[in-house]
This record gives structure tokens, sequence and C-alpha cells, in this order.
């Protein structure tokens, strides 16, 4: 049985924005995080980039909802 991608952004602004986010998060960790593969990056370092992002993703939703 084959499985679908459910990952794939369908609008490529929203990949875009999700782009510079991830790389505007990473600089700020001081990750060295390049176009392309990173496949160099540590597991630490990369699940730093994404759980900030997450926390200020819902940081930001929380805000909205007040």
């Amino acid at each position: 049985m084959a499985s679908k991608n459910t990952n794939k952004m369908e609008i490529p602004e929203a990949k875009a924005a999700m782009d510079r986010f991830k790389t505007e998060v990473a600089s700020e960790l001081g990750v060295n995080l390049k176009e392309g593969y990173n496949g160099d990056l540590t597991s630490r370092e990369a699940g730093s980039i994404g759980g900030e992002m997450v926390r200020r993703m819902i940081r930001k939703q929380e805000e909205q909802m007040k």
C-alpha cells in the first residue's frame, strides 16, 4: 500500500513563508542553517529550530484568541 505525503504544502507562498520563518529562528538560535541539504545538523540543533517555531506559532495563536 502506497503512503501519501501529507506534509506537502499546497500553497507556494506558505512554503516560502515557513522557510523564511525557519531561517529567522535558526539565525536567532545561532544554528548554521543553509539552503538545501542540512544533514550536518545535529538532532539537537534541528529540534531546537522546530521546537522554537512551534512555541512562537502557539504564542501568536494564543495572543490572537485573547
